[in-house]
């Protein structure tokens, strides 16, 4: 089984025993600094209402970003993880 198979299905048997649905969950992934990455990632997340923060590394090759986001079951938090996934470079934490 790959890597991101096996995060998937532990991160959700842990949410699955400690989180309450809805909840507000923090996402945070580090990204290139990369306007359009970063609009992209944050397009993803935008029509939920999410509250996004962004850090520039020292270097400002990185950014952190923090997203803030109402979500509903542990399926929406996992689907979102494997949407970002799709952008090149994205690290997720």
């Amino acid at each position: 089984m790959s890597e991101k198979v096996n995060f998937y299905k532990s991160l959700k048997v842990k949410l699955e025993e400690t989180t309450t649905f809805p909840t507000k969950y923090m996402f945070k992934f580090i990204i290139p600094t990369n306007l359009d990455k970063l609009n992209k990632l944050e397009n993803m997340f935008n029509h939920l209402g999410a509250v996004i923060t962004t850090k520039k590394s020292k270097s400002a090759k990185y950014t952190s970003v923090t997203i803030l986001v109402n979500m509903k079951s542990v399926e929406e938090i996992i689907n979102k993880y494997i949407e970002v996934d799709t952008i090149e470079g994205v690290i997720s934490l």
